[in-house]
């Protein structure tokens, strides 16, 4: 009889390209972005897989996801700059010139920056809905809450967001900037994660 039960394994397969979703819009370059990815399952296979408790899959592995998102940034701080040259160059793509690449770069690398001063839930909230694309009534049916705790811990998070990025940017980001975050995204997640789940 199936329980519910998920291996690392299968979780992979099941939910690899969410997972690579989730990392990148949390500030993980696209240089890191396949071993943050593996990183994540094995995180999973260590915890014995996916067990029902209460979260679904999905929001399990996301929950992970963050935390390995936040350990990949403070690894990155801690030793020099490597340039991805693939993102750095869908940068310029979208750019009308160097400065507003380096901008949009400083400004992506603040994201991460900002996300990290929002409390757990929601920050989980606010990565699923915001940066995910997921619906606030598909949020409360995966994290078994009602839909007004969703709509508050977003409304929270929006507000922890806005004023930490403000301070860090020194000005508020444009009402656009979270779609222009999406979009580029998008674009550097065209292919799913190259590398498969370690045995």
């Amino acid at each position: 009889m199936d329980d519910g039960t998920r291996s690392a394994s299968e979780l992979f397969k099941a939910w690899a390209s969410f997972v690579a979703r989730v990392l990148a819009r949390m500030g993980v370059p696209e240089s890191d972005l396949d071993d943050a990815v593996q990183e994540v399952f094995l995180v999973a296979h260590r915890r014995g897989g996916f067990v029902p408790c209460g979260a679904s899959e999905k929001t399990w592995l996301a929950e992970i996801a963050l935390r390995v998102a936040s350990n990949v940034r403070r690894t990155r701080r801690r030793r020099p700059t490597v340039h991805d040259d693939v993102a750095v160059g869908l940068l310029e793509s979208a750019a009308p010139d160097p400065h507003a690449s380096t901008e949009l770069r400083e400004r992506l690398a603040r994201v991460g920056e900002a996300l990290e001063t929002i409390p757990p839930e929601p920050r989980l909230v606010f990565v699923l809905i915001e940066l995910s694309g997921m619906s606030a009534d598909e949020v409360a049916r995966e994290r078994g809450v009602p839909i007004g705790t969703v709509y508050s811990r977003l409304h929270a998070a929006k507000k922890a967001f806005r004023a930490s990025y403000e301070r860090g940017l020194g000005r508020a980001p444009e009402r656009s900037f979270l779609s222009s975050v999406r979009e580029r995204l998008a674009l550097s997640l065209a292919g799913a994660p190259k590398k498969e789940l370690a045995r």
